[in-house]
């Protein structure tokens, strides 16, 4: 992970973001709630658009950010993005009524391990973005990674989980429990017999997933 000093500099490097991501980037911080981080974006942000993906499955809108960031930086791809918690729908929907990309996102209201189906139907996807419940990745990529195009990719979040999957004390039984699912899906996803993957040390720490040829 980079020291902080080099994560400032880099993140001092990126534009200004418009107005309203700008809102939505405060308005996380103020609220504890989880998005992207900066760099992560970015770099997924450049992944996307260097596969040129035209249509994209996020699980976990959260209040929006990423789907809208997304919709920005793709403009003709269209967004299928899952979220279970009734407040960040509400405001996530707010949000991307005051954006000019609405037609561009579809909302998914449910649990996305309960809402197969309903996704399913806009299948399928030439990018998937998990950044939802970090103790049910595993099972977030089987569910959903059939309905990857054949060069699709997939790209998760939080695997390096603030660098504590590198820690071997942690007090808090909780947080041990939940580094110790991640350390596991890390491991699992490294050695898929169906993907190759590489995780980058950037945000906080992204993976990303292509599947292998012939496969």
């Amino acid at each position: 992970m980079l020291n902080d000093k080099l994560h400032s500099y880099i993140d001092g490097l990126f534009p200004e973001r418009n107005p309203l991501f700008m809102e939505m980037e405060k308005f996380a911080v103020e609220n504890q709630v989880p998005i992207m981080e900066l760099a992560g974006i970015e770099t997924m942000l450049q992944i996307l658009r260097i596969h040129d993906s035209k249509k994209i499955l996020e699980v976990g809108t959260a209040i929006g950010y990423s789907a809208l960031r997304m919709a920005e930086a793709l403009p003709k791809a269209a967004i299928v993005t899952i979220e279970r918690d009734v407040e960040r729908i509400q405001l996530a929907t707010e949000f991307i009524q005051r954006s000019n990309h609405q037609e561009q996102i579809f909302l998914v209201k449910g649990d996305a391990l309960e809402v197969e189906e309903q996704v399913g139907e806009q299948a399928p996807f030439d990018a998937i973005f998990v950044d939802a419940a970090k103790g049910q990745y595993k099972r977030f990529f089987e569910l959903y990674s059939k309905y990857l195009n054949k060069d699709g990719i997939i790209i998760t979040d939080n695997v390096l989980f603030k660098g504590l999957v590198a820690e071997s004390e942690i007090e808090s039984k909780r947080i041990r429990n939940l580094v110790k699912k991640i350390d596991e899906f890390n491991h699992w996803l490294m050695s898929h017999p169906d993907y190759h993957t590489v995780i980058i040390p950037v945000g906080d720490g992204v993976a990303i997933s292509k599947r292998k040829r012939g496969e």
